[in-house]
């Protein structure tokens, strides 16, 4: 699961000022930043995304720092916080923003029962 949390970031990091447009829309471009007022899209200059930059280490493009709350993140966090949502309905919203399909479900986690016998006290609970 990490590695499709980590690949949907990068994505989204791929697209930053597109992510910013739609989901920080009260900010502006200012050279390779996005600025805003806060997570909350107020407008300001508080909040800024970094919207070129490496695809891993320091100054990849995507990460995020409010300098007045000292909160930073990716554009996973920018999707969760700005519109209150759980991180799994984040991951959803990042892949329903992206276009991308639902992932496939882990063949481990798939708990496969066995038929209950026709008739049984059990068919009838599993009803």
């Amino acid at each position: 699961m990490s590695t499709q949390i980590s690949d949907l970031a990068r994505r989204l990091a791929e697209r930053a000022e597109m992510v910013c447009r739609h989901y920080l829309s009260n900010g502006r471009r200012s050279g390779n930043y996005w600025l805003v007022g806060d997570i909350n899209n107020t407008p300001g200059r508080s909040l800024f995304v970094r919207l070129t930059g490496e695809t891993s280490g320091k100054g990849v493009a995507g990460k995020w720092t409010d300098s007045a709350t000292g909160q930073h993140g990716d554009l996973l966090d920018v999707i969760q916080l700005s519109r209150g949502l759980a991180f799994s309905d984040a991951l959803e919203e990042a892949r329903c923003f992206l276009s991308l399909p639902p992932p496939a479900p882990d063949p481990v986690s798939v708990v496969r029962r066995r038929p209950a016998p026709v008739g049984s006290s059990e068919a009838a609970r599993r009803l």
